[in-house]
């Protein structure tokens, strides 16, 4: 099954490989999540898929074996402030190289593949894979740990900002939440340079 997906992303070798992959691109409030996982030849790849495809509970229970098993993974958040100074696309290649290095310190990774098709800058070879996230293991793997420790990070803001309901849309530009930042103005944790749209279109940066 590795070999296979490998293939499909021309990218089958033996090198010690590493997956990367963000959540939080797109909401109107708090951090970017990235996160970096190699795994062992022996992981039940199975059990992975894309995130976006998983329910809460399959997500957690998948997290709960990704840690137990693989041979290596981080995770790295950067905040809204930094994304309003930095821009989104910065912020998130930022997260997705602080991850690898943590990881780097461990495992001697030769080839890091990310979802999408920008890369972070870092010190190896590094591909990036369009819908990797539903064809690299180690890809679909960092998806996972970086959603739950997104959504972890929102539901600690909930607590702290509860009329925002941020448990139930976690930052994203659905209807509920805009018409919460309309009645309730923004907070520490709103993204300060993204527009506040009326519609379900996507949110941009100013």
């Amino acid at each position: 099954m590795l070999a296979e997906l490998f293939e499909e992303a021309e990218l089958a070798d033996d090198r010690i490989t590493a997956g990367c992959d963000e959540a939080g691109r797109g909401p109107l409030a708090g951090p970017v999540v990235a996160a970096c996982c190699v795994l062992p030849d022996d992981f039940p790849f199975e059990i992975l898929n894309d995130s976006k495809k998983m329910s809460e509970k399959e997500r957690l229970e998948v997290e709960e074996i990704i840690k137990e098993k693989a041979t290596s993974y981080a995770v790295s958040a950067i905040s809204n402030e930094v994304i309003d100074e930095i821009n989104i696309l910065n912020a998130s290649m930022e997260a997705m190289r602080l991850s690898y290095l943590k990881v780097r310190r461990k495992v001697d990774v030769e080839l890091l593949l990310v979802d999408g098709n920008k890369c972070p800058d870092v010190d190896i070879m590094v591909e990036a894979v369009v819908k990797g996230d539903q064809k690299v293991p180690q890809i679909m793997a960092a998806s996972i740990l970086a959603k739950n420790e997104r959504d972890r990070i929102m539901l600690l803001a909930d607590r702290i900002f509860p009329e925002y309901d941020y448990k139930k849309h976690k930052g994203y530009p659905t209807k509920e939440h805009r018409e919460r930042i309309k009645k309730y103005g923004s907070n520490i944790i709103t993204r300060t340079s993204y527009h506040i749209k009326d519609s379900d279109e996507p949110t941009l940066p100013l």
